[in-house]
Formats: C-alpha cells, structure tokens, sequence
C-alpha cells in the first residue's frame, strides 16, 4: 500500500452556502454539491477537488440531529476529519486494525455510482472512516481516489 498524501480536509460548518462563498473567495475553490451522500446523515455537503476540502454542514432541521452536530456543538467550526489518500484502501483498512484502529463506515462506489454523482471523474472510489480520534485528536479516512 502506497500513501498519496492529504486528498482533502473535511470542515464542519453551520452554514453550506456561507462557507461555500467564503472559501470560493477566499481561495477560488469551486464547490460541488455532493448532498447524495450526506443526506442518510442529515448533512449538507460540498467538495471542492481543486482546494481540497470538503464542507459538512446541518440539514435544515436537523441542526442538533446531524451527524456532524456533536462536532459542532464540542467545537464549534473547524477541521473535524482527514481524508489521507492511498493505493489500496482495502490493505489500508487492514493496517488500520492493525494498529487498533478500527473503521465505523465503510464505502465502495460502483462505476456507475462514480459516473452519476462524481461526474465520471474517477475509475476507483473507496473509503474506509476510522474511528481515531481518541487517539489522533480527529477522524482519518483513508481513501482510494483513482483519477480516470
């Protein structure tokens, strides 16, 4: 398994369309909205490849529900995870273990998942989210992004 570095930073925030105007201003990041895969969370969410981060925000109506909602509530806005780049995210997610560090959640998007939510932009997207914070002070989900 090879490390590929930082693929992005994941900020929570309260507000989606504030923070997307401040970061595109700020930096000149485009977002995308990537809400399909927030949504069975009650979170809002925006990706921006360019700049890499990706915002995490309340639904509305789900401001104190949310997955993201402990986090803003212990912390306020701010980093609360690392998406670290790899080769092979399945022998990631087994070293991972390894080193007692266990994922909570899982995903391996199909081709056809890919082509209709990330633009067709990828051949291989796969993430494994680990339950670190305890002992890294943030979440660490280790991912296997292929460019097409």
């Amino acid at each position: 398994m090879e490390l590929r570095g930082i693929n992005r930073v994941v900020i929570a925030v309260h507000d989606i369309e504030k923070s997307k105007e401040l970061y595109s201003e700020l930096l000149g990041a485009t977002f995308n909205n990537a809400n399909w895969t927030g949504e069975p969370f009650g979170i809002e969410v925006a990706i921006s490849w360019d700049a890499g981060i990706e915002l995490c925000a309340p639904m509305p109506g789900r401001e104190t529900s949310s997955a993201v909602s402990p986090f803003l509530e212990a912390n306020g806005e701010g980093v609360m995870s690392v998406f670290i780049g790899v080769s092979d995210a399945s022998a990631a997610k087994e070293r991972a273990a390894l080193a007692g560090i266990e994922a909570v959640h899982s995903l391996d998007y199909t081709q056809e998942e890919i082509d209709k939510h990330l633009d067709g932009m990828f051949r291989k997207y796969e993430e494994h989210n680990l339950n670190s914070a305890g002992k890294c002070g943030f979440a660490i989900t280790l991912a296997q992004i292929d460019p097409k």
